[in-house]
């Protein structure tokens, strides 16, 4: 099926209210060029160097999300263009991000990554901490940056018990904020992204049904 179809079927299948970021890492520019002609303008990328190429010979208009985990020196490479950060997960990545974004004269839309699976593999913050920084004036130093909601990494697993139970536990949290400016969920991939929303995501990370599977 061409790229052009998948889009157009996960599209169907989420609905307008979510958010589709195609998840184009190692995907060649030829690839996102058809995903764009075919209407997709969020793309997902986890190494910055790649994304910075990619960003300097791609459309303009393209909103590039940075998904991976995100080094501290590497921030001021994207800084300059780049539509929102998911994986912020602790505060001396947010002191240089702000400081990037001051630097270019720009606020950047960030999400706080939660820890949802016991994955030793996986980052983010526990719910403690992440209450912590939203109930204490921690995040008013920075005029810079804007934190829009929250992002969680599922389990690598097929159990859908367990996925609901770690989609949900975030959801829940998420709608303990919605009085706040906390508009977005990223939840749900490839393999899960129909649970992931039929617990509250508003935001899916898809690469393989888009791309097919990486080699």
């Amino acid at each position: 099926m061409s790229i052009k179809k998948q889009i157009n079927l996960i599209k169907a299948q989420i609905g307008k209210n979510v958010c589709l970021v195609a998840v184009s890492k190692t995907k060649t520019e030829l690839k996102i060029k058809e995903a764009y002609d075919s209407g997709q303008r969020v793309f997902g990328e986890n190494k910055v160097q790649e994304l910075v190429s990619k960003q300097n010979n791609l459309p303009k208009d393209i909103n590039w999300h940075m998904i991976g985990h995100l080094q501290r020196n590497k921030v001021k490479y994207i800084a300059p263009f780049i539509k929102l950060i998911h994986g912020v997960d602790n505060m001396k990545l947010l002191r240089e991000i702000d400081k990037q974004a001051r630097k270019n004269e720009r606020v950047i839309d960030c999400l706080i990554q939660i820890k949802i699976s016991n994955e030793e593999s996986k980052f983010g913050i526990d719910y403690k901490e992440a209450n912590e920084w939203l109930k204490t004036d921690l995040l008013l130093n920075f005029k810079n940056i804007r934190i829009t909601g929250f992002m969680g990494m599922a389990s690598n697993t097929n159990n859908e018990l367990i996925l609901s139970k770690e989609f949900s536990t975030l959801n829940n949290f998420f709608n303990m904020h919605e009085n706040t400016n906390l508009k977005t969920l990223s939840m749900g991939m490839s393999n899960d992204y129909l649970l992931a929303i039929k617990n509250g995501s508003n935001m899916i990370r898809v690469g393989s049904n888009i791309f097919g599977a990486r080699k």
